[in-house]
């Protein structure tokens, strides 16, 4: 065998060993190998938040409540601008308590301790129902069992006067007895609960340095 062909050979060889090396570093890329996905940078998302509040669009406290872009969110929207610490969830959660001092006050004729949370055309309503059960001489035992139902029902800002209006729907449930006189029982069950359904408007003046919502409406 002459020396070219020895030569050839031995670089043919050198080749070979260098190109698995380089096989064994490297690796291999097949035909159906994904493509590596570029990465998304902050800027390249959208701009708006989720949570961004834009006239009560999307402040959950509101929209929780009642339908977003509604009179009422705008409304409700408006108060929050003005102090900007009012919350719908801590209103109602006032309300509920607000709504059992209240009624049962009412059932038990005891409304001086309520009072401060009555305007003063409500508390003269409901002081005449227990000037006339005194009148007939009717006392009534009640026992508050619950709240079955608590929903904002409508919401009203009058940003000129800073005036805020709030109505709630509630549903009680109680057992309330009247008996005359002779102790016997003229209206109710002492053995049977009653649902009460009523409608509230409870109003207060936003801003202001006394956080206490006075009750100036109701119905059923």
């Amino acid at each position: 065998m002459s020396n070219a062909v020895i030569q050839l050979l031995v670089l043919a060889a050198v080749a070979i060993f260098l190109i698995l090396r380089l096989k064994n570093v490297l690796g291999t890329r097949d035909g159906f190998e994904k493509p590596v996905k570029p990465v998304v940078l902050p800027d390249d998302k959208p701009a708006r938040r989720s949570f961004e509040v834009i006239d009560g669009g999307a402040d959950r406290d509101i929209i929780d409540h009642v339908p977003e872009g509604s009179d009422a969110a705008r409304a409700l929207a408006a108060m929050k601008q003005v102090e900007p610490k009012f919350s719908v969830n801590e209103f109602l959660q006032g309300a509920r308590g607000a709504y059992e001092m209240i009624l049962m006050a009412f059932e038990r004729g005891d409304l001086e301790k309520v009072r401060a949370f009555l305007a003063p055309e409500v508390y003269d309503a409901f002081d005449q129902v227990v000037e006339t059960r005194a009148t007939q001489g009717l006392k009534v035992q009640a026992d508050f069992l619950g709240l079955r139902e608590l929903a904002l029902h409508d919401a009203h800002f009058d940003r000129t006067s800073g005036e805020a209006e709030v109505t709630v729907r509630f549903m009680g449930e109680l057992v309330s007895v009247a008996r005359n006189a002779a102790g016997d029982v003229v209206e109710g069950d002492p053995k049977a609960s009653r649902k009460q359904r009523d409608v509230w408007t409870f109003a207060r003046k936003m801003g202001s340095a006394d956080p206490n919502w006075q009750l100036v409406a109701t119905g059923g």
